[in-house]
């Protein structure tokens, strides 16, 4: 069994133990005692070093924490061994995990909205609460709110108490036998075995970055403390260089953006319309220059260098003509889209079909309509034959 030493001492950074087992050729350790927080509740690992190895996993095995190295250790059973702390990551996740508790207990008590589950990255954490209906307004005043408690300085204190007797927790507890609570004075009373702050003012600032629903709830993201200041001048950074680029002020960047959009939507309008004329005249050009078949209908065939797709509007700009079938072929991927007028009587989906399974190929779509995709570009030209495009049939470029 190994005793966990954070349980009573969070800021405890450098301790010895006596090694209990030793497996995975030395690179996986247990000790009798250690500093080392396991990966659990959502809190990750503790990272540092054990005799002078990088600890690179932490690892809860119920009855005992198996420390996972970087390399081979190299003693023996029962050594003894010198264990270091990395104290920036462990109170970086103190500030996080006591800042949650603060959160949560906070939103219990004054909207009803009961903690879910929670998750701690390496860049922001992440609370789901109880709310299906949450207003995005109240983002800033929940944040002025949290913070106003974290600098009352509240206590945090831990205790051991049986299962039976623990009272007035936030979330009742479904395990037995004794449990460690960690209570915040006055806000928060929770059965967790993850590593603290002493004082609510050691959380420093939160900063509730965005909410948004999630399943019929509502999932809040927030960091405190030091990493709550770095992403604050990330986001100040981000911002000033984007207004700099439109030599803009950062407050008068939304304005901007939303100026920006509005043009870009009117460009994507002209652009279309443009297209639009362009098409006709293409199609006009290409209807006109292809002589018609036996059966009266002119097929022309379309070679372009980008998606099938993009050839559409063209497509239907030349059946628009009347008595024409068209067939847009990509050599390099072996893209295919073909389009029928009406009142050539060929069904566009089925013929493409057909011909594209008998090379292995899949596609289809309406009468007038189809796309699809050959699996060797090399297969066009069987393709083209078994849809009734020879190779005399007039190819033109696009």
């Amino acid at each position: 069994m190994t005793e966990r030493l954070y349980y009573t001492d969070a800021r405890l950074d450098r301790f010895t133990a006596v090694v209990l087992d030793i497996a995975d050729d030395g690179r996986r350790v247990v000790l009798d005692r250690t500093a080392f927080y396991p990966t659990s509740g959502g809190q990750p690992h503790d990272l540092g070093t054990l005799g002078g190895i990088a600890v690179v996993d932490v690892i809860d095995e119920e009855e005992r924490i198996a420390h996972c190295l970087a390399e081979p250790i190299g003693v023996s059973v029962e050594s003894m061994l010198v264990g270091q702390i990395d104290t920036t990551r462990r109170f970086d996740h103190m500030q996080q995990h006591t800042g949650q508790h603060l959160l949560s207990g906070f939103l219990a008590d004054e909207f009803g909205w009961l903690t879910l589950s929670v998750h701690f990255g390496d860049d922001s954490n992440t609370v789901d609460v109880a709310c299906d209906d949450f207003d995005p307004t109240m983002l800033a005043s929940l944040e002025r709110r949290a913070n106003a408690l974290i600098v009352q300085n509240r206590r945090v204190t831990v205790s051991f108490e049986d299962a039976a007797e623990a009272t007035r927790l936030r979330k009742p507890s479904d395990r037995a036998g004794e449990l460690r609570i960690v209570t915040i004075d006055g806000i928060d009373r929770s059965a967790c075995g993850g590593t603290h702050v002493h004082f609510t003012g050691e959380i420093g600032a939160m900063l509730l970055r965005r909410a948004e629903k999630t399943k019929g709830h509502t999932r809040i993201e927030f960091v405190c403390g030091h990493r709550a200041v770095s992403r604050a001048r990330l986001d100040a950074e981000l911002l000033t260089k984007a207004a700099r680029t439109l030599s803009a002020a950062p407050h008068e960047l939304p304005g901007l953006v939303e100026q920006q959009q509005q043009r870009l939507a009117e460009g994507e309008r002209e652009r279309k319309r443009l297209a639009g004329e362009l098409a006709c005249y293409e199609a006009t050009a290409m209807w006109t220059a292809c002589i018609p078949d036996g059966d009266g209908v002119r097929r022309i065939v379309v070679s372009t260098a980008g998606a099938v797709k993009d050839s559409e509007p063209l497509a239907q700009q030349l059946v628009a003509l009347g008595c024409c079938a068209i067939l847009v072929t990509n050599a390099v991927v072996g893209g295919v889209l073909m389009a029928t007028a009406e009142d050539t009587g060929i069904d566009a989906g089925q013929r493409l079909r057909a011909a594209l399974q008998a090379v292995g190929g899949r596609g289809g779509g309406s009468p007038r309509l189809a796309q699809g995709a050959v699996p060797d570009p090399s297969q066009l030209p069987v393709v083209l034959a078994s849809l009734g495009f020879l190779a005399t049939t007039q190819e033109l470029s696009a």
